[in-house]
């Protein structure tokens, strides 16, 4: 049975702003990775690696994996806190 994750990336060190993290991804585990003893490579001959889904809203991946027979897991987006503070508190010695 195929598995897969459903997930919204995190943003690369790269970004600021949170523009690419709005599409779930439905994305397959691998299965029998190997290492390539010639260019010490990893190498699979699982071809549902390079397949990745974008979908707009979590219900419809979901839809999808449960219309295809895919066992799936949903991996939630952590909620981001912000500390508000003003300038002046970087100099401000407790």
């Amino acid at each position: 049975m195929k598995r897969a994750k459903i997930y919204i990336p995190s943003k690369t060190a790269m970004q600021s702003g949170k523009g690419k993290q709005k599409k779930w991804i439905l994305e397959f585990y691998t299965k029998d990775t190997k290492i390539n003893p010639l260019m010490g490579w990893e190498s699979s001959t699982d071809t549902l690696d390079e397949v990745v889904l974008k979908f707009s809203t979590k219900e419809q991946a979901i839809d999808y994996a449960r219309n295809n027979n895919i066992s799936f897991t949903v991996i939630e987006p952590k909620e981001r806190k912000f500390t508000i503070k003003s300038y002046a508190d970087n100099f401000i010695k407790n």
